[in-house]
């Protein structure tokens, strides 16, 4: 890619969103057993056609269609989640899980899994630890922030790093401490992510919440743009600082808290999506949150595609793929093009 050079947005979001379409259609072949995709088109057209349901129809719509939605919404999140991070701390290395929350999920599913906690929620007794962990930590951060002062950049990162630790430290104890021989695998495996658990009722909250904040931050993208460019900037043009800060930190947790609950931490795509996004759109709000978006949203379902086929029967956690998918992928696209981030290249 030549320095300088940007892809027209709109044609490349159009693109982008068919491909992400045809991206959902084309997963419900994969898997354990394996669907010819003529079958596959022929089970989700009878569905809206009111055929009689095929042979594949409960696999289709039961197990793999909510799976590869949730791997679509879940994907379009986190790299939002991860655009706003950078904007709110205004650093690079910057993604979702920077303030801590992943963490303290972490410790709540960890509590779940190997103490039998919240045994009462049955299958959503993970989720719901999970969920508790993340909305506790980053609360915990907004507690510790504003007590020294309010929410900079530089005490957002410092705070969420050794929070992150410590919390880390916590989970790491528990299951040190548990009986339970299969919990440190069950622990490690829900940490590196998974949207195998995904059912239709769980995929109606996170869904809502994440066109909740896109178009939340679509509506205020010329104050995202100012707050990026620094706080005296936005300052200068009558923007409330503190205030905005508060309110992206507090949509980002409950967004991040409520993506860790349904797939657990999956790695890389809140970091280098919106870096590529930029590389490709510019650094323009209004362009980089749907590119990104939908860009993240097509690499989480192919992720998820290859963590079910690359060791047939078994998965492997959606983690281990984004990480060895994204680092190669990322510093390639960066050897290519003159990037920006902050004013710094």
């Amino acid at each position: 890619m030549r320095p300088g050079f940007r892809l027209p947005f709109r044609p490349l979001l159009l693109v982008l969103a068919v491909t992400a379409v045809l991206s959902v259609v084309a997963s419900l072949a994969f898997g354990s057993e394996h669907i010819p995709l003529p079958e596959v088109v022929d089970a989700v057209t009878d569905r809206f056609t009111g055929q009689d349901p095929g042979r594949w129809d409960v696999i289709i719509w039961e197990l793999r269609l909510p799976r590869a939605l949730m791997a679509l919404v879940v994907g379009a999140g986190l790299a939002v989640a991860g655009a706003g991070m950078q904007t709110l701390v205004r650093n690079p290395l910057a993604d979702p899980y920077l303030l801590g929350i992943s963490s303290g999920a972490s410790v709540g599913a960890t509590a779940a899994i190997t103490t039998g906690a919240l045994a009462g929620f049955g299958i959503y007794a993970v989720s719901t630890g999970a969920l508790l962990g993340a909305v506790g930590s980053a609360l915990l951060i907004w507690l510790i922030a504003m007590a020294q002062g309010g929410l900079t950049p530089l005490r957002l990162v410092l705070s969420g790093v050794v929070l992150s630790s410590g919390l880390s430290a916590i989970a790491s104890l528990l299951v040190f401490l548990s009986d339970d021989a299969r919990a440190a695998n069950s622990v490690m495996f829900w940490m590196l992510g998974s949207v195998g658990g995904a059912t239709w009722e769980k995929l109606a909250i996170p869904a809502v919440l994440v066109a909740v904040v896109i178009v939340g931050m679509l509506g205020v993208h010329r104050w995202l743009d100012a707050l990026a460019a620094g706080p005296e900037t936005a300052a200068s043009l009558g923007i409330n600082v503190a205030g905005m800060r508060t309110t992206l930190f507090v949509g980002l947790s409950v967004l991040v808290g409520v993506l860790v609950a349904v797939s657990g931490g999956v790695g890389f795509v809140g970091l280098i999506v919106p870096h590529a996004a930029r590389l490709v759109v510019g650094a323009r709000h209004r362009v980089v949150l749907p590119v990104a978006a939908v860009a993240g949203a097509v690499f989480l379902v192919w992720v998820d595609v290859l963590a079910r086929m690359v060791v047939r029967p078994q998965e492997i956690p959606l983690g281990v793929v984004t990480g060895v998918l994204g680092a190669p992928l990322f510093l390639l696209l960066m050897g290519r093009g003159a990037y920006r981030f902050g004013g710094d290249r």
